[in-house]
């Protein structure tokens, strides 16, 4: 019997798995739905491949390292975002040549928008920081580079020359970044006891070092949300 030429030795490992022949794309999206799952912690490119029916060495054509998988994880959240933006324009929106948009309300709805992905997503949270850190801005893909160019363009049609768009930029990236991660943080050391307490795993903190974060941590670990968000983001603008 004669073999498909995709069975013999030339074929390249990794063209055709489980569902069809793999894409950047298709390899991004599967790693986006096993970190929702099973954490950062659980995602590696052997956890990958199976998901996906290949095997581990397949994916470095399209993640060529850990690294860049995870900058691809942005991506995915970015471009989520941008597609959401896209989907739902600002409550109110002026027309896109008006030569005074209302910024505030478009950098509320960029905020509350971001903060519905991040809750879909939060695992992808930490590394909205971590990568930003670690990856030169020049080599971010450009869906990430698109919601700094979006806040940018946004401020310089309101009005705003180059050095306060900067400031009000950096000041919008800040406080949302930090909120996120600060709201989102993870909290439950027992994630099915009833028991706030032993949820959250209070007699693991001594309480004679941490007595005030110990009576706090019941409210830290209930979100602020998007009011919160909100209210934050009018007193900076303000």
């Amino acid at each position: 019997m004669v073999k498909n030429a995709e069975d013999g030795p030339g074929r390249r490992a990794g063209d055709k798995g489980r569902y069809g022949r793999l894409t950047r794309e298709r390899v991004l999206a599967s790693a986006l739905d096993v970190v929702d799952r099973d954490g950062l912690s659980g995602l590696s490119m052997r956890k990958l491949g199976a998901e996906l029916g290949v095997e581990a060495m397949a994916l470095y054509r399209y993640a060529p390292s850990k690294d860049a998988l995870l900058d691809g994880l942005v991506e995915e959240f970015c471009l989520e975002l941008g597609r959401e933006l896209e989907r739902a324009p600002a409550p109110g929106q002026q027309p896109a040549k008006s030569p005074t948009p209302d910024w505030r309300t478009h950098l509320h709805h960029i905020a509350l928008t971001t903060h519905g992905v991040a809750l879909r997503h939060p695992h992808v949270v930490p590394l909205l920081a971590t990568r930003l850190l670690s990856t030169p801005m020049a080599r971010q893909p450009l869906s990430v580079l698109r919601s700094d160019e979006r806040v940018l363009a946004l401020l310089h049609d309101a009005g705003f020359d180059d050095a306060e768009a900067v400031r009000i930029h950096r000041a919008f990236t800040a406080w949302l970044l930090g909120f996120l991660l600060v709201d989102l943080r993870a909290m439950d050391d027992q994630p099915d006891e009833p028991e706030p307490a032993f949820r959250l795993g209070l007699h693991r903190m001594p309480a004679q070092e941490l007595p005030r974060l110990r009576v706090a941590a019941v409210g830290i670990a209930n979100r602020g949300g998007p009011e919160e968000l909100a209210a934050g983001l009018d007193a900076l603008l303000r």
